[in-house]
């Protein structure tokens, strides 16, 4: 049986892992559940899953959740903060941690849970976009295992041969090929997009996904931090990392061989898939997800990402390029975009032009240590923050 840390338990990864671990209770036990600041919907998770260990990023949410757990008699043991999360992502009982929470804040506990030598469910992609080589040292010299979990990168995981570490030359391997919607707006006119609303981004065509993420994949900077996380997980270079847009997210990803082949992984767009892999790995367990039916798909199509009508993806190329510190400073400027888009504070097509401004004006230094790091990510937040428009200057987004 394996014994589970989650963080990000309340969001939609944990809702999927959850519900798959729910399906094999001889297989899984939940040890430690951890969350940001949602105490209300992790208190319920806790009374369903009876977790040694509870953790939450807020520390008035914490309060609030040891209060409601010890009304009802439960004798989960609640920690805030970052050390209350590093602490249950390295519990010596639990053997795998799915680290699912979005943005810088889920490096730390990721970090933890790779220096104590954890099987980690990567579904945290800032982990690598923010700390690279770093933290790809950290999980070697820790002995952990990694295993992705966004399903693209699953996807290639699952089509590369099971030696491929150890393969000199990188097992005949040409491409990888990352598969991308496009997202609500992929034929929206381009003229229209300074004007589409919050609601209008987070209302993905195929998944179902948290609002941030799901302005990501509209934006497509969800692909182009997809593309540098690929390059850190597999040791390929950008120039052999391909985004190819597939409106119908049947095909997840692909792998390309020097010989011609090309192996792909398919399946419903229902993170419980990748999510079950993982958990399972080497053996397949019963997901959820029903067969896909090929005989009744309308058909697979394939297209070229717009450069005009999704500058995010080269902005990240650009940075991985870059080196250094540079993807830091990119996930963080677009962390405070987004967040200020979800609020209406700037529109959806500033996400990428603030983004753009944050690289140009934080200088790019060698990233030594994750203190480079993260001083790298704070001085990108306050350079980002200060490049926002005011509410008033965008009177047409809340029209």
């Amino acid at each position: 049986m394996r014994t589970l840390t989650l963080l990000g338990a309340t969001g939609s990864i944990g809702a999927s892992t959850l519900d798959v671990v729910a399906r094999h209770p001889d297989r899984f036990r939940i040890a430690a559940l951890a969350a940001n600041k949602d105490w209300e919907k992790l208190a319920a998770l806790c009374r369903t899953h009876r977790p040694h260990y509870a953790a939450m990023q807020d520390s008035a949410a914490a309060h609030a959740l040891a209060q409601a757990l010890a009304a009802d008699g439960l004798a989960t043991r609640v920690l805030n903060g970052p050390a209350g999360l590093a602490f249950v992502a390295s519990l010596p009982e639990v053997d795998t941690v799915l680290a699912a929470i979005v943005g810088a804040a889920g490096l730390p506990p990721t970090l933890a849970a790779a220096r104590a030598g954890k099987r980690i469910l990567l579904a945290n992609k800032e982990a690598l976009v923010i700390g690279g080589e770093l933290f790809m040292r950290a999980v070697e010299e820790g002995g952990a295992v990694l295993l992705p979990i966004d399903s693209e990168h699953n996807a290639i995981h699952q089509c590369l041969p099971p030696n491929y570490d150890r393969v000199p030359g990188r097992a005949g391997v040409r491409r990888l090929l990352l598969t991308a919607s496009g997202g609500p707006f992929r034929t929206r006119a381009l003229a229209d997009l300074p004007h589409v609303t919050p609601d209008e981004a987070c209302a993905h065509p195929n998944w179902r996904m948290g609002r941030k993420i799901s302005v990501d994949s509209a934006t497509m900077m969800n692909k182009g931090l997809e593309v540098i996380e690929a390059h850190w997980l597999f040791g390929v270079p950008a120039a052999a990392i391909k985004v190819v847009i597939h409106p119908q997210s049947v095909i997840h990803s692909l792998v390309e061989y020097i010989d011609g082949s090309v192996l792909a992984e398919l399946g419903h767009p229902d993170m419980r898939t990748p999510i079950a892999q993982a958990l399972a790995l080497p053996d397949r367990i019963e997901s959820g997800v029903p067969p896909l039916e090929l005989a009744k798909l309308a058909g697979l199509a394939f297209e070229e990402p717009d450069a005009t009508r999704f500058p995010a993806l080269l902005l990240a190329y650009e940075a991985l390029a870059a080196g250094g510190t540079a993807p830091a400073i990119l996930n963080a400027a677009n962390e405070v975009a987004v967040a200020a888009f979800l609020d209406r504070v700037i529109r959806f097509t500033d996400i990428a032009a603030v983004c753009a401004d944050t690289l140009a004006r934080v200088p790019v230094r060698p990233s030594a240590s994750f203190d480079d790091a993260l001083a790298a990510d704070g001085e990108a937040r306050r350079v980002a923050t200060g490049l926002l428009r005011r509410p008033a200057d965008s009177a047409k987004m809340a029209s």
